[in-house]
């Protein structure tokens, strides 16, 4: 075989092998690629082994499919009650028609971010400072809704909307913050005072408590004293009433005399008289027949009269 056919062999080989390189495509997972024919739309590769027509298929884009996060910068938006806030937003969105994404539109990620800013704008510009730092999730409600019926024709579901921080001039932030120390005291003042006035009650209530048990155990010991006391006097009749009934039954007993019962009475007496206050004393009548029955212990009998000595008869 001469060189110049060697030359036409590996010619031949080299364009049947590029034309299959550019048969054979392979689409990663997760990626859609548009193929355009003789510079028109001609269908969607899916992943996977693709073939198409050389040098007269081309594949114009390679769109990806996964949800795509993109962080926009801080844009000044101004509230109804004219004042400056930076609104930093995230946007959460997936790609679901590749074709309307690449024809529809030049560049949906700038198509997203410029709508985004002025969706916010619109949604803020009727809100004062403090509804807007008050209702994120409102904001995020409406831009997320606004934001998906505007790109659904470019192919693009727009998933969540976050507002990543709200950040209003520097001399309302100095504003707030005096307000919310001022709020904060007044409400550490109120719940001292309450914390005070609770523990007064408290205090009052346990004094008065504590006052009524002593009370009712004043009461009760006054009672059990009384009980004592009347079951003693009790017990101490009883004793006396006991004590009088056998000296009675003794004397009765015992038969005495008249002189027996004035000698007791006669020692009876200095009992009676040692009372210190018994200044003035009265002896009973009784007493000097008492006294002349003891007398008539100590007087020996009258002897017998003796018969006078009989006189003669004249």
């Amino acid at each position: 075989m001469s060189v110049e056919q060697l030359i036409v062999a590996f010619v031949l080989v080299a364009a049947v092998g590029f034309g299959v390189a550019r048969t054979i495509r392979i689409i990663p997972q997760a990626t859609a690629a548009i193929v355009e024919r003789l510079g028109r739309y001609h269908r969607t590769l899916a992943p996977g082994l693709n073939m198409v027509v050389p040098f007269i298929d081309r594949i114009k884009d390679m769109i990806d499919l996964r949800e795509q996060v993109v962080s926009f910068p801080p844009q000044p938006v101004i509230t109804s009650d004219n004042l400056v806030v930076s609104i930093d937003t995230v946007i959460y969105f997936q790609v679901t028609n590749p074709k309307a994404a690449t024809y529809e539109i030049a560049n949906f990620l700038i198509g997203v971010e410029q709508l985004t800013v002025t969706t916010l704008r619109n949604v803020v510009g009727g809100m004062d400072l403090e509804r807007t730092l008050t209702s994120r999730e409102e904001i995020n409600t409406e831009l997320r809704g606004s934001l998906d019926e505007a790109t659904g024709k470019w192919g693009i579901r727009v998933n969540r909307v976050e507002l990543k921080s709200i950040d209003p001039p520097a001399s309302i932030q100095d504003s707030m913050e005096k307000q919310m120390r001022a709020d904060r005291d007044k409400r550490a003042a109120v719940l001292t005072a309450e914390g005070q006035r609770q523990a007064a009650i408290l205090a009052a209530e346990g004094e008065q408590q504590a006052a009524v048990l002593r009370a009712r155990g004043d009461a009760e010991a006054a009672v059990l004293r009384a009980q004592a006391e009347a079951e003693a006097q009790a017990m101490r009749a009883k004793g006396q009433a006991d004590a009088i009934g056998m000296v009675f039954k003794a004397i009765h007993e015992g038969n005495p005399d008249q002189h027996l019962l004035a000698y007791q009475y006669l020692q009876t007496l200095p009992e009676i008289a040692k009372g210190d206050a018994n200044k003035i004393w009265i002896v009973p009548s009784e007493m000097g027949k008492a006294l002349e029955s003891l007398g008539g212990l100590f007087t020996p009998p009258n002897p017998p009269a003796r018969n006078p000595p009989a006189t003669p008869d004249a």
